[in-house]
């Protein structure tokens, strides 16, 4: 099967290994745009013999977790691969147009972008960045239950780039384990505090950067995955969409609309209320006249908005 991956600069492509879109990064070597800055620190001072046998257990401890990061490692970096997690994930929300939440505050992704990376020198520096790169010239709009093209693009917004917070870091260590991008959050506000700020209705995908830091920086690979493609909204539009995002984010319940979660907790307190003083049941309440309150408790007491707006 094709790789769903695409490298920049025209680089090579590997092929799907089936748990995952790979990406063969190969011997891509080009100067990369801004400086960064690596980190220093002091050296560990040897005060006895006490701090001396508590370094010795520290660098053991490191050892051990970066010894599973050598063994993918190629110091010419010509293996370089980057391979997507969760790909099939990715794949249910790309079928329907997957839609990602920006508000001002900021919000995170669902999916989690997630790589693996094999083939760096596991001796070298390397820092990972993020940013994301319209994919077409146009605005999107819902419309009959399908997203088309509605009009010229805004300009594309300054959105930044993201550092991943284990930057820099040793080939080693992100080879180790899988490399995630949890805590990015999206925006529509500029200026969002390092936030990613993206236009809303307007599509994206995620793109991947690799620097090798040190004493000369140059970026090492360019990669992105079409699956992971999203158009950004401040609500969802598509039904099925939050269907996905409630089945598979452990977190669903911030999906429900805060209005929604108000009516709710509105009729368990007044359920909670007729159960303790049934006489209320006769009054009026909050100013809202007899027949309208009940009417409104009707609605709210019906299976197919209970199914679709759980309560709690």
């Amino acid at each position: 099967m094709k790789v769903e991956g695409s490298q920049e600069d025209g680089g090579p492509t590997g092929t799907d290994s089936g748990d995952g879109s790979i990406t063969d990064c190969g011997s891509i070597v080009s100067s990369a745009n801004g400086e960064l800055c690596g980190t220093s620190g002091p050296a560990p001072s040897a005060n006895g013999g006490e701090n001396c046998g508590s370094v010795s257990r520290l660098l053991s401890a490191v050892e051990r977790q970066l010894q599973a990061g050598r063994e993918k490692g190629d110091p010419t970096e010509r293996r370089l691969t980057v391979t997507l997690e969760d790909a099939e994930l990715w794949r249910k929300f790309q079928q329907i147009t997957n839609e990602m939440i920006v508000t001002k505050s900021g919000r995170r992704m669902f999916p989690v972008l997630k790589v693996s990376v094999a083939g760096l020198d596991p001796s070298a520096m390397y820092s990972f960045l993020l940013d994301f790169i319209p994919t077409a010239a146009c605005r999107w709009k819902y419309v009959n239950g399908e997203w088309v093209a509605a009009g010229k693009a805004e300009g594309r917004s300054q959105g930044g780039v993201y550092i991943h917070p284990d930057s820099p870091n040793f080939g080693a260590h992100w080879m180790k384990a899988a490399v995630t991008f949890n805590k990015v959050k999206l925006t529509n506000k500029v200026n969002g505090g390092g936030q990613i700020m993206l236009n809303s209705l307007h599509k994206y995908e995620p793109q991947l950067h690799i620097v090798r830091v040190g004493s000369s920086h140059r970026m090492v690979c360019n990669t992105s995955f079409t699956e992971t493609q999203f158009i950004a909204v401040t609500a969802y539009q598509n039904e099925e969409i939050t269907a996905l995002k409630i089945k598979y984010n452990p977190f669903a319940k911030a999906f429900l609309d805060a209005k929604d979660r108000g009516r709710i907790r509105g009729l368990v307190a007044l359920l909670a209320s007729f159960s303790t003083h049934p006489q209320q049941r006769g009054s009026h309440a909050a100013g809202q006249s007899q027949p309208d309150m009940w009417s409104q408790l009707a609605e709210w007491s019906h299976p197919l908005f209970l199914k679709k707006n759980p309560i709690g």
